[in-house]
Protein backbone atom coordinates (compact mmCIF):
# COMPACT_ATOMS: atom_id res chain seq x y z
CA UNK A 1 0.00 0.00 0.00
CA UNK A 2 1.11 3.72 -0.90
CA UNK A 3 0.23 6.72 0.55
CA UNK A 4 0.60 8.53 -2.90
CA UNK A 5 -2.57 10.89 -3.35
CA UNK A 6 -4.18 9.67 0.11
CA UNK A 7 -5.37 12.72 2.24
CA UNK A 8 -4.53 12.54 5.97
CA UNK A 9 -6.31 14.83 8.76
CA UNK A 10 -3.87 14.81 11.49
CA UNK A 11 -5.19 16.43 14.91
CA UNK A 12 -2.22 17.82 16.71
CA UNK A 13 -0.08 17.62 13.81
CA UNK A 14 1.97 21.45 14.96
CA UNK A 15 4.82 19.33 16.56
CA UNK A 16 5.64 16.11 17.97
CA UNK A 17 4.65 12.96 16.85
CA UNK A 18 1.91 14.42 14.89
CA UNK A 19 4.30 16.72 13.28
CA UNK A 20 7.20 13.94 11.94
CA UNK A 21 3.88 11.36 10.79
CA UNK A 22 3.05 14.26 8.68
CA UNK A 23 6.62 14.35 7.40
CA UNK A 24 6.71 11.03 6.72
CA UNK A 25 4.00 10.42 5.11
CA UNK A 26 4.38 13.15 2.65
CA UNK A 27 7.40 11.69 1.78
CA UNK A 28 5.56 8.96 0.18
CA UNK A 29 3.33 11.52 -1.52
CA UNK A 30 0.72 12.20 1.11
CA UNK A 31 -1.82 15.16 1.13
CA UNK A 32 -1.41 16.41 4.87
CA UNK A 33 -3.83 18.38 6.71
CA UNK A 34 -2.34 19.46 10.12
CA UNK A 35 -5.17 20.55 12.27
CA UNK A 36 -3.76 22.12 15.22
CA UNK A 37 -5.02 25.20 17.75
CA UNK A 38 -1.54 26.76 17.48
CA UNK A 39 -1.34 29.58 15.33
CA UNK A 40 1.01 31.92 17.28
CA UNK A 41 4.37 30.63 18.97
CA UNK A 42 4.14 28.81 22.40
CA UNK A 43 6.07 30.36 24.45
CA UNK A 44 8.57 27.04 25.80
CA UNK A 45 7.00 24.54 22.55
CA UNK A 46 8.48 25.07 19.24
CA UNK A 47 5.86 24.95 15.96
CA UNK A 48 2.77 26.24 14.76
CA UNK A 49 0.93 24.80 12.02
CA UNK A 50 2.38 27.52 9.39
CA UNK A 51 5.47 26.34 10.42
CA UNK A 52 5.49 22.40 10.78
CA UNK A 53 4.01 23.04 6.73
CA UNK A 54 6.68 24.70 5.98
CA UNK A 55 8.46 21.54 7.09
CA UNK A 56 6.62 19.43 5.22
CA UNK A 57 8.70 20.30 1.92
CA UNK A 58 8.36 16.84 0.21
CA UNK A 59 4.44 17.34 -0.19
CA UNK A 60 1.37 19.22 0.14
CA UNK A 61 0.04 20.39 3.19
CA UNK A 62 -3.08 22.64 4.73
CA UNK A 63 -2.40 23.74 8.13
CA UNK A 64 -5.69 24.50 9.87
CA UNK A 65 -6.18 25.96 13.03
CA UNK A 66 -8.49 23.77 15.06
CA UNK A 67 -9.29 23.45 18.35
CA UNK A 68 -10.37 19.70 18.76
CA UNK A 69 -12.53 21.26 22.20
CA UNK A 70 -14.81 23.13 19.84
CA UNK A 71 -17.44 21.51 17.55
CA UNK A 72 -18.03 24.04 14.73
CA UNK A 73 -13.97 24.73 14.63
CA UNK A 74 -13.60 20.74 13.94
CA UNK A 75 -16.70 20.54 11.71
CA UNK A 76 -15.15 23.31 9.56
CA UNK A 77 -11.40 22.32 9.89
CA UNK A 78 -12.46 19.02 8.46
CA UNK A 79 -15.37 21.11 5.43
CA UNK A 80 -12.22 23.08 4.76
CA UNK A 81 -9.79 20.05 4.20
CA UNK A 82 -12.32 18.24 2.08
CA UNK A 83 -13.05 21.14 0.07
CA UNK A 84 -9.20 21.69 -0.66
CA UNK A 85 -8.21 18.11 -1.29
CA UNK A 86 -11.24 16.51 -2.38
CA UNK A 87 -11.93 13.98 0.60
CA UNK A 88 -10.03 12.37 3.41
CA UNK A 89 -8.41 9.02 3.28
CA UNK A 90 -6.56 8.69 6.78
CA UNK A 91 -7.98 10.51 10.06
CA UNK A 92 -5.07 10.21 12.62
CA UNK A 93 -6.13 11.47 16.12
CA UNK A 94 -3.35 12.31 17.93
CA UNK A 95 -4.30 15.92 19.55
CA UNK A 96 -3.93 15.08 23.91
CA UNK A 97 -3.40 16.58 26.73
CA UNK A 98 -1.97 14.52 30.25
CA UNK A 99 -1.06 15.36 33.55
CA UNK A 100 1.36 13.46 35.03
CA UNK A 101 0.85 13.63 38.64
CA UNK A 102 -1.53 11.97 41.54
CA UNK A 103 -5.03 12.38 41.79
CA UNK A 104 -4.75 14.71 44.95
CA UNK A 105 -2.32 17.36 43.02
CA UNK A 106 -4.59 17.01 39.41
CA UNK A 107 -6.31 20.32 39.18
CA UNK A 108 -10.22 19.31 38.16
CA UNK A 109 -9.09 22.23 35.48
CA UNK A 110 -6.62 20.24 34.03
CA UNK A 111 -8.74 16.65 34.64
CA UNK A 112 -11.75 18.43 32.33
CA UNK A 113 -9.25 19.54 29.90
CA UNK A 114 -7.65 15.24 29.49
CA UNK A 115 -11.38 14.23 29.14
CA UNK A 116 -12.34 17.25 26.80
CA UNK A 117 -9.33 16.65 24.86
CA UNK A 118 -8.33 12.88 25.03
CA UNK A 119 -12.11 11.57 24.70
CA UNK A 120 -14.52 13.37 23.30
CA UNK A 121 -12.29 15.58 20.96
CA UNK A 122 -10.98 12.29 19.43
CA UNK A 123 -14.72 11.15 19.19
CA UNK A 124 -15.51 14.48 17.69
CA UNK A 125 -12.96 14.61 14.91
CA UNK A 126 -13.54 10.72 13.62
CA UNK A 127 -16.96 11.41 13.86
CA UNK A 128 -16.76 14.39 11.24
CA UNK A 129 -14.21 12.40 9.32
CA UNK A 130 -16.24 9.26 9.03
CA UNK A 131 -18.66 10.69 6.19
CA UNK A 132 -16.00 11.35 4.10
CA UNK A 133 -13.95 8.11 5.30
CA UNK A 134 -16.69 5.91 4.24
CA UNK A 135 -16.36 7.39 0.50
CA UNK A 136 -12.33 6.48 0.68
CA UNK A 137 -11.25 3.42 -1.01
CA UNK A 138 -8.61 1.84 2.03
CA UNK A 139 -10.36 4.63 5.17
CA UNK A 140 -8.65 3.98 8.73
CA UNK A 141 -8.45 5.68 11.68
CA UNK A 142 -5.45 6.14 13.96
CA UNK A 143 -5.76 6.89 17.69
CA UNK A 144 -2.85 7.93 19.59
CA UNK A 145 -2.83 8.32 23.25
CA UNK A 146 -0.29 9.02 25.74
CA UNK A 147 1.66 7.40 27.30
CA UNK A 148 3.60 6.00 24.68
CA UNK A 149 4.26 2.17 25.95
CA UNK A 150 3.78 0.84 29.69
CA UNK A 151 7.32 1.87 30.83
CA UNK A 152 7.29 2.54 34.55
CA UNK A 153 8.37 6.22 34.35
CA UNK A 154 4.98 7.27 32.75
CA UNK A 155 3.25 5.74 36.23
CA UNK A 156 5.79 6.50 39.12
CA UNK A 157 3.65 9.13 40.47
CA UNK A 158 0.60 6.56 41.35
CA UNK A 159 3.23 3.55 42.07
CA UNK A 160 3.20 3.44 45.99
CA UNK A 161 6.90 2.11 46.98
CA UNK A 162 7.36 -0.33 50.06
Amino acid sequence: MSLKDKVIFISGGSRGIGLEIGKRAAQDGAKVVLAAKTAEPHPKLAGTIYSAAEEIIAGDALPMVCDIRDEDNVRDAVNKAVEHFGGIDICINNASAIQLTNVTDTEMKRYDLMHQINGRGTYMVSKYCLPHLLKASNPHILNLAPPLDMSPKWFSCWLHHG
